[in-house]
């Protein structure tokens, strides 16, 4: 694909003080969530840092400020046209304030001193999509040198690889405007509003049904539940209440596996997933499982440094039949991987309206469970003068 994703401002549909566009197809999912089951906050995104060292309030709200201006879809809520359709509505001019909570005269030890819940409660805060905004932002001041910033923003806007890029530029823009100049950051190729009118205008015609036959084909008659031995029965509506459980395996395992995967033409991804779909058949005792995963929807190079919802999922279902030894499945799963990977463009949602899967409140549609790996190198966030020590947030909620 050749063409130029970016909108001229003049041709930017302006209606009074807002831009508007239409809805990409992952928004249009979360909106139809948020409306089945309202006030959820399944789907919010929080991060939350400790910041050690002398902080200039006024330059972080100064920096906050710009980087709303930066990016369209910060600033961006939701609304219904005339059509009935979902559109992305655009404030033309950031309204921010820092909202402070001065901590500093509680005393450390007592009931009141308790800023993890307070960092809990706002991750745990539903968003209005329609009135937003819907990046959530407070600064807890517990000391002249120590501030916790709580950061939460709904997945409509967001995703993990937006993460490091907001972080990024907040840090440069800090950093820039504490000595006094201007920002040295470029302006993003496109918008994530300009994105989102392409992937309507694209996802058309013969590359639609191509995408459509091919997944079609694929999860033909595909169980529609994992079925588990749990210790209790599935609830009819889902609780979504969960937690993490973590296990680190040692480094030269992972060499070991690496260098397996190197041997047999797969990647780590390919050899962790098939040994999953080995487990998750061994407890129960199925040979057809369906497992999602999510890859970044970032194929172009105008759409990596953008804030923005652009993660797709994929359904890889995977036969296990006739006891394959352990190379045989590995090479079932790389061709099935392959082939989903090659026709990735077409969106989770309108597979779901395409497969038209029994819907149950009790379950997800084509999976229950899902494999992901991030083996990207996290970039620690320096500030001159500052140290940022992220801070690790339990909601007790998990969308899977």
């Amino acid at each position: 694909m050749t063409e130029n994703l970016a909108l001229d401002l003049s041709q930017k549909p302006l209606l009074d003080d807002v831009f508007v566009f239409p809805a990409s197809f992952a928004q249009e999912r979360l909106w139809f969530l948020d409306k089945l089951e309202p006030g959820n906050s399944l789907y919010n995104v929080p991060f939350a840092a400790r910041i050690s060292g002398k902080l200039n309030v006024k330059t972080l709200e100064k920096s906050f400020a710009q980087l709303i201006a930066r990016h369209e879809i910060l600033r961006t809520v939701f609304s219904v046209d005339e059509n009935d359709n979902l559109i992305q509505v655009v404030s033309l001019e950031p309204d921010f304030r820092l909202p402070v909570q001065d901590w500093g005269a509680v005393p450390e030890g007592s009931t009141a001193f308790d800023w993890q819940q307070r960092i809990v409660e706002l991750a745990r805060k539903p968003f209005d999509l329609a009135r937003g905004p819907l990046m959530r932002v407070e600064l807890l001041r517990l000391g002249e040198d120590g501030h916790i910033l709580s950061l939460t923003l709904h997945h409509t806007i967001v995703d993990g690889w937006s993460w490091p890029i907001l972080l990024e530029e907040l840090a440069t823009l800090y950093e820039a405007f504490a000595d006094g100049k201007p920002s040295s950051l470029p302006e993003p190729p496109i918008q994530y509003g300009d994105y989102a009118a392409w992937q309507k205008d694209s996802l058309q015609g013969e590359h639609l049904e191509e995408l459509q036959a091919y997944w079609k084909r694929q999860l033909e008659n595909a169980p529609g539940i994992l079925e588990l031995a749990t210790d209790f029965s599935r609830p009819a509506v889902q609780t979504y209440r969960g937690d993490t459980e973590s296990v680190v395996l040692p480094k030269d395992l992972l060499r070991r596996v690496e260098k397996f995967a190197l041997t047999e033409g797969c990647t780590l991804f390919m050899v962790l997933l098939s040994a999953y779909n080995l487990l998750l058949s061994r407890y129960t005792h199925q040979d057809d499982i369906v497992v999602g995963t999510p890859v970044a929807g970032r194929d172009r190079s105008e759409l990596e440094p953008l804030i923005g919802l652009f993660v797709n999922i994929l359904a890889l279902r995977t036969d296990l039949s006739g006891n394959p030894a352990f190379r045989e499945l590995l090479r079932r799963v790389r061709e099935t991987t392959l082939g989903a990977y090659a026709h990735q463009e077409l969106p989770f949602e309108k597979l779901v309206r395409e497969l038209q899967p029994e819907r149950s409140l009790s379950h997800s549609p084509l999976f229950q469970a899902m494999f992901i790996l991030q083996n990207l190198p996290r970039k620690a966030i320096t500030i001159p003068g500052l140290t940022l020590s992220p801070l690790e947030i339990n909601s007790g909620r998990r969308p899977v």
